[in-house]
C-alpha cells in the first residue's frame, strides 16, 4: 500500500479543534495500516515536513497518496498537488467549490457523502465516519460499561444539565439555560479548556447540544458532531439539534438523542425535568446504544480506511489502462438541466394540432 500523507495547516495552538484534532486522530489510525507521514503547509515546524520543500524535492506523481482535509484551503491545494495522487477528507460540505475529476472523496459522514455524491456524482465516494477516541468507550459512565462500577452508574450525578458554549445557539443560552436554573436545576456552561472532557461528561445527568444556528450562519453543514455520541457513550440524556450529519446518528425513535428547540420552550422544559428526574426513562437501550458505539469506534474506522485505501489502489492501477482508465466526468448541471427543459419543450409543442409528433429518447414511435 502507497504511503499516506496528511496535509494540515499546522499544529500548533492556533489550529487547536475539533477538526485538527479529529485529522491528528486520523493519521494515527491510518498509520496501523499504512506508511503515514504529517506534512504542514502554513506554518513550519522543526518537527514536521513542509509542503513547498516536499513539492520542491520530488516530481510528480510521487509515491504517496495526499490527504486535503481543511475546509476553504482545499481548491487551492489541490491546484498545486495537480498531477499527483490526492483525495479530499471531506469533514463539512456546503464550501462552494467544485473537485476536479477523478479526485475521491473520503467522507465522514452520510451527510457529507450525500452531498458530494450529488455534487461529484463520477468521482470515488467513500464513508470513513470519525471514531470516539478510546477513552470515552473505557471510561464513560453508561450502562453495561464493565469498566464502570455500579456505584457510578446509581450516583446521582452533580450538575443536572451541561451545555458548552462554543458553538451553541442563543436560544439556549439565554431562554433555556436561565429558565432551568430558575426551576431549580443545577446547570453548568462549560467553557475554555477542560483537563478531562470525559470526567465532565460523566459528572452530568442531561446534555445539551444545538449547533443549527452556529452552522446556518457559517453557510457550512455539522461535518459529523462528536459531542453528542461522547455524551450518550458517558451515560447522558441528550438533547440536540438535528442539523446536517447530526441526523446520520441521532435517533429519537429510540432515544439516541432528543430534538431541542422542540416547538416551544415550554416543551423543552417539561421534557429535560422529567428526564433529570428519572434519566433511565429518556436513555436509549443498550443494545441501540452499542451498535451506535460500535460504529462509532476506532476498529471500525481502521477497516473502513483499510478498504478505502485497497480500493484506491485498485482504481490507480487501472488508470493506465487506456481511455477506459481515464476519470469520468459528471455532465455539468447547465447541460442536465437543458436537455431536461428541451424534453418539456418538446412534450408541449408535440400536443398542438399539426405539428409533428415526435417520440421521445428510449419511446416507440407511435
Amino acid at each position: 500500500m502507497r504511503p499516506v500523507r496528511f496535509l494540515l495547516p499546522g499544529t500548533g495552538p492556533r489550529f487547536r479543534g475539533g477538526g485538527l484534532g479529529v485529522e491528528l486522530q486520523t493519521a494515527r489510525i491510518v498509520g496501523e495500516i499504512a506508511d503515514v507521514e504529517l506534512v504542514t503547509y502554513r506554518q513550519r515546524q522543526a518537527d514536521l515536513p513542509f509542503l513547498d520543500d516536499l513539492l520542491r524535492r520530488e516530481t510528480p506523481p510521487g509515491e504517496a497518496l495526499w490527504i486535503v482535509s481543511w475546509g476553504f484551503d482545499v481548491p487551492k491545494l489541490l491546484r498545486r498537488l495537480r498531477g499527483r495522487p490526492v483525495a479530499y477528507h471531506a469533514h463539512s460540505s456546503g464550501y462552494g467549490f467544485d473537485l476536479p475529476a477523478g479526485v475521491p472523496v473520503l467522507a465522514v459522514s452520510r451527510n457529507t457523502l450525500g452531498y458530494w455524491g450529488d455534487r461529484a456524482p463520477r468521482n470515488p465516494l467513500f464513508l470513513v465516519p470519525n471514531a470516539l477516541e478510546p477513552q470515552w468507550l473505557e471510561r464513560g459512565a453508561r450502562s453495561g460499561n464493565p469498566s464502570v462500577g455500579p456505584g457510578l452508574l446509581q450516583r446521582r450525578r452533580p450538575v443536572d444539565v451541561l451545555v458548552q458554549r462554543r458553538k451553541t445557539s442563543r436560544y439556549v443560552l439565554e431562554q433555556l439555560v436561565p429558565a432551568l436554573r430558575g426551576r431549580g436545576l443545577r446547570v453548568e456552561v462549560q467553557e475554555g479548556w477542560v483537563d478531562d472532557l470525559v470526567d465532565l461528561f460523566n459528572g452530568a445527568t442531561v446534555y445539551v447540544y444545538d449547533s443549527a444556528d452556529y452552522w446556518r450562519g457559517r453557510g457550512v453543514s455539522e461535518g459529523f458532531g462528536l459531542p453528542p455520541i461522547e455524551a450518550l457513550a458517558s451515560g447522558c440524556v441528550v438533547f440536540s439539534s438535528l442539523n446536517h450529519a447530526l441526523a446520520d446518528l441521532l435517533d429519537p425513535g429510540v432515544k439516541l438523542g432528543h430534538q431541542i428547540g422542540c416547538g416551544s420552550l415550554a416543551h423543552d422544559l417539561a421534557r429535560i425535568e422529567a428526564a433529570v428526574a428519572d434519566p433511565g426513562r429518556w436513555r436509549p437501550g443498550s443494545a441501540d446504544l452499542d451498535i451506535l458505539l460500535e460504529a462509532c469506534s476506532e476498529a471500525a474506522l481502521r477497516e473502513r480506511w483499510r478498504a478505502a485505501l485497497e480500493d484506491l489502489e485498485a482504481l490507480g492501477r487501472r488508470r493506465g489502462a487506456g481511455p477506459a482508465g481515464r476519470p469520468l466526468v459528471a455532465e455539468p448541471l447547465w447541460k442536465l438541466r437543458l436537455r431536461q427543459w428541451g424534453g418539456r419543450w418538446r412534450r408541449v409543442v408535440d400536443r398542438f394540432r399539426g405539428w409533428p409528433v415526435r417520440p421521445l429518447p428510449g419511446t416507440p414511435p407511435p
